[in-house]
């Protein structure tokens, strides 16, 4: 397999636009397609070429990428085109499952395409530039023939062959946001009740990030061999100090569930005997409880 510089874009919303734009500047010779086709005027008139159908579109050149609205948008346009696709590859940005993935992979196997997933973690003003990281996964050889064209879009890492793998990154890094986000307006809403500046609050906050990678990567290590250090002190130490955060929260009424929940895994980790190890052992009792 040899890399192109012919490229099809299925899907031409704020993301799928902006990788099209960002391609026909970059020399890609693009086809587009979208389902309301007045959205294909501004990439024709920026040097793109409009295909009327799906499967045309996909006929027109041997690279191919997806960028719909969610899978089930993916799973309507795939079976559109279907046999359109044997010898061509399928890279597919849409947000989805690392299930959903797996079976656009077996989905392309079927008819003779290859297949590489990846996830968009940015918004489309960025694309095209280092500010976008893009995780992909699926086959080895896609990636490799046509890396130079994705790196076109942004920052690319590639997960390995599990087609799910770009999925599971993109899920477990947004989360990780959300889950940090969602913590720090619970604080934010603390401090406020207390007559603190908030906006003072924040600056101190983001100045003291700088702290936290090595702790982050201790965590990885600590989780991949079981072994559980005190980081951050004992969880006996650690749990003196929970019913104070949570009896200063309900005082001011600011919602406590988290915090129940920090200190529900902590009680539980003592009075298995691991009171010595520290929070990274709290992993341990994330499962899902039968």
């Amino acid at each position: 397999m040899t890399t192109t510089t012919a490229v099809t874009v299925l899907g031409l919303g704020n993301m799928g636009s902006a990788i099209a734009k960002t391609l026909v500047a970059r020399g890609y010779r693009t086809t587009v397609w979208n389902r309301t086709a007045s959205k294909n005027a501004p990439l024709v008139d920026a040097g793109a070429t409009a295909a009327a159908t799906a499967a045309e579109a996909v006929t027109a050149s041997p690279l191919v990428v997806a960028c719909l609205l969610d899978s089930t948008a993916v799973d309507e346009v795939l079976a559109s085109v279907d046999s359109a696709v044997a010898g061509k590859v399928l890279v597919n940005l849409t947000s989805g499952s690392p299930a959903q993935a797996r079976a656009n992979e077996r989905w392309a196997g079927e008819r003779g395409a290859e297949y590489l997933d990846g996830k968009i973690m940015g918004d489309p003003p960025y694309i095209g530039t280092p500010n976008i990281m893009l995780p992909f996964s699926g086959s080895p050889t896609a990636f490799g023939a046509h890396e130079p064209m994705l790196r076109q879009l942004g920052t690319v890492a590639y997960h390995g062959e599990d087609a799910g793998a770009a999925a599971v990154e993109f899920m477990a890094q947004v989360a990780v946001g959300y889950e940090f986000l969602i913590g720090f307006l619970h604080t934010l809403r603390l401090v406020q009740a207390e007559g603190v500046d908030v906006a003072g609050f924040a600056e101190r906050v983001a100045g003291s990030l700088a702290g936290y990678p090595p702790l982050l990567t201790s965590f990885g290590k600590a989780v991949k061999s079981g072994e559980y250090g005190p980081d951050l002190g004992s969880l006996d130490v650690q749990a003196a100090l929970m019913d104070d955060m949570i009896s200063h929260r309900e005082s001011l009424g600011v919602e406590a569930v988290r915090m129940r929940e920090v200190k529900e895994l902590m009680d539980r980790r003592i009075a298995d005997g691991h009171g010595d190890q520290g929070f990274s052992s709290l992993f341990e009792l994330l499962a899902k409880r039968p």
